[in-house]
């Protein structure tokens, strides 16, 4: 099932929570709402299930207008970051109560055995007759998944569907989610504000800030190719460094980056830790060691440059250095952008 959104505008009060969004997810894809609280997301989320009406523009699914469709009759199925399971009910009754609600009927045989199935299929089978207070939380998110499938539906949405679990079994989750879904093949839509999961999980990546989309792509496109400083920062550590450019060239503390199609005047540079190196002996910017963390699979360097700029730089664990060492930041690789305002 295709879905577009088409210039979708949603109002509350005075705030304007989204901005003219426009957005085409095709069938099968998993498409992650990547952006801080306040982005967005959760609302444009909300539009697609019909727990929220549009103020502007429209929702299709496939060829169909379902911009004003009830929420009951548009065949999504939604998975909350808290599982919303009844606490009073078996885990194959909280499974089971979609299809005993729904417009469908199916007799209790039928029902059981879509119980079962999708037990099986979230590897939860003999857990059916406990509690969800008899079972982990990994597991409840499991039971929830399978409760949102059991009404077989033609999309799914997932509101920041792990994010009450620890980090090791938000992990496990994930992976077992993007095997789920190739099994499967249901369109899925879902919000995080955790970069690691969206790029972990998705096919494509919509990048949200204040109501729009600042950039969508896979996560190589995103990664490799942030198209502003807010998606640089946004995507992980990054370190920023004020530079001069002139004749297509950026320059800081003595160290040249090719800066083709930037006025001349000032500018930043962007580097991720992973694109720096620490050495003894020039060329580079020079810089003094002001702490050094260590990890199982490197160190980390914060240095101070010549400039008073602070900078970040991860290193493999043999790299020799101190607090107080002088010495030199190499730039491996680097992202231009002309400076805000």
């Amino acid at each position: 099932m295709k879905i577009r959104l088409d210039n979708v505008v949603k109002t509350f009060d005075t705030f304007r929570a989204v901005h003219g969004v426009s957005l085409d997810i095709g069938s099968g894809e998993l498409v992650a709402l990547l952006g801080p609280s306040g982005s967005g997301k959760t609302t444009i989320l909300r539009m697609v299930a019909g727990l929220e009406f549009t103020d502007g523009g429209t929702i299709h699914f496939g060829d169909q207008d379902a911009t004003d469709i009830p929420v009951r009759d548009r065949g999504v199925g939604f998975v909350f970051q808290h599982y919303a399971l009844f606490p009073h009910m078996t885990v194959a009754e909280n499974v089971a109560f979609g299809m005993k609600v729904s417009k469908v009927k199916r007799s209790a045989a039928e029902i059981a055995a879509r119980v079962d199935e999708l037990l099986r299929l979230v590897r939860l089978e003999g857990l059916g007759n406990r509690f969800p207070n008899q079972i982990s939380g990994g597991q409840r998110q499991r039971v929830a998944l399978a409760r949102a499938l059991a009404v077989d539906p033609k999309v799914l949405l997932l509101d920041e569907p792990f994010g009450a679990l620890d980090a090791n079994v938000r992990r496990d989750l994930r992976r077992w989610l993007r095997e789920i879904h190739e099994e499967l093949g249901i369109t899925t839509l879902f919000v995080t504000h955790d970069q690691e999961e969206a790029l972990d999980l998705a096919d494509r990546v919509v990048i949200l800030d204040q109501g729009r989309i600042v950039q969508e792509g896979t996560p190589e496109q995103v990664c490799r190719t942030p198209n502003s400083a807010f998606v640089m920062n946004f995507l992980g550590d990054a370190n920023r460094l004020p530079a001069t450019v002139s004749d297509g060239k950026a320059r800081v503390g003595g160290t040249e980056l090719e800066a083709a199609g930037f006025a001349n005047g000032r500018a930043n540079i962007y580097l991720r830790p992973r694109d720096l190196d620490w050495s003894a002996t020039e060329p580079g910017i020079a810089a003094t060691v002001t702490r050094v963390i260590d990890k199982p699979d490197g160190r980390r360097i914060l240095a101070t440059t010549v400039d008073g700029d602070h900078v970040e730089l991860d290193v493999v664990p043999e790299t020799v250095a101190r607090v107080g060492d002088s010495g030199f930041v190499r730039i491996h690789r680097a992202r231009v952008f002309a400076e805000a305002g």
